[in-house]
């Protein structure tokens, strides 16, 4: 057999491998959730989602705050492992929700792509539908892959602004780099250039989960009014730790951009 041959086929049958490997093990490498950080007794509320998931959610009210976060968080945490960060918010003046998806935290069920949409769908629509609040002062912000609910919703639905924070441009290519696998995950680089809202991009430069070419990558496609944050020094979860200051002062223009109301007309 002439060597050429015997590469090809080589590269053909660890391909063949990747497919099969990524079809029957994907969910179970993209999403890890862990033994909840948080027992019943926490300020956790149960929701219940259409398809009648539960749901633990966090709500965390700011005195005349104009806008409120809804934080999506990552694929190895839950709320309690992120609460310093949502008082923090709290005490910068904005209200803040989060929800655990199924599988994470108090909330039962096995986590999915398609479960991660309905999950914080379920929590913007109870922001909606049961606080009284209205999208135009809602502010998604997703973390990680919770970067992948936060540009689903910002599609779907007419809210004051986005916050992509480590995020990457799809969940496969935060290994392979180039779109080499079929059925990927949260392809937020196909969605992010129709978000009408205004974008925050913030990423650091150190970052050795997502790599920091993810974030340009979503910044340069996102449209305008759009704003960007890269973080010298910071990893994957330390950017809100080591930018410091900085980080509150770039949400706050992000949050004077989105107070101005400038949403993008329809595209023909």
């Amino acid at each position: 057999m002439p060597p050429w041959i015997a590469a090809l086929l080589v590269v053909v049958a660890t391909y063949g491998f990747l497919l099969v490997f990524a079809w029957r093990h994907g969910d179970e490498i993209l999403f890890q959730p862990r033994e909840a950080s948080y027992g019943p007794g926490e300020p956790v509320e149960l929701i219940t989602g259409k398809d009648g998931q539960r749901l633990a959610t966090v709500f965390l009210e700011a005195p005349k705050a104009r806008l409120t976060i809804l934080y999506l968080h990552g694929n190895a945490c839950d709320i309690g492992d992120v609460m310093w960060l949502l008082e923090d918010m709290q005490s910068a003046g904005y209200n803040v929700a989060a929800v655990d998806y199924r599988g994470y935290g108090l909330s039962p069920g096995v986590p999915s792509e398609a479960g991660v949409y309905a999950d914080a769908e379920a929590a913007l629509r109870h922001l909606v539908d049961v606080r009284g609040l209205a999208p135009e002062q809602i502010v998604l912000y997703g973390h990680s892959m919770g970067s992948g609910p936060g540009v689903e919703l910002a599609l779907r639905h007419p809210v004051a602004g986005l916050v992509l924070e480590g995020a990457f441009v799809s969940a496969y290519r935060v290994v392979t780099r180039v779109p080499l696998l079929p059925g990927d995950r949260f392809v937020n680089i196909r969605k992010i250039g129709r978000v009408r809202c205004p974008v925050l991009v913030m990423h650091g430069r150190r970052d050795q989960t997502v790599s920091f070419w993810h974030g340009e990558a979503l910044f340069r496609a996102a449209s305008e009014p759009k704003m960007a944050f890269w973080v010298d020094e910071a990893g994957h979860n330390d950017l809100a730790e080591v930018a410091g200051e900085a980080y509150w002062e770039k949400l706050a223009a992000f949050s004077t951009l989105v107070l101005e109301g400038r949403r993008r007309p329809e595209r023909p």
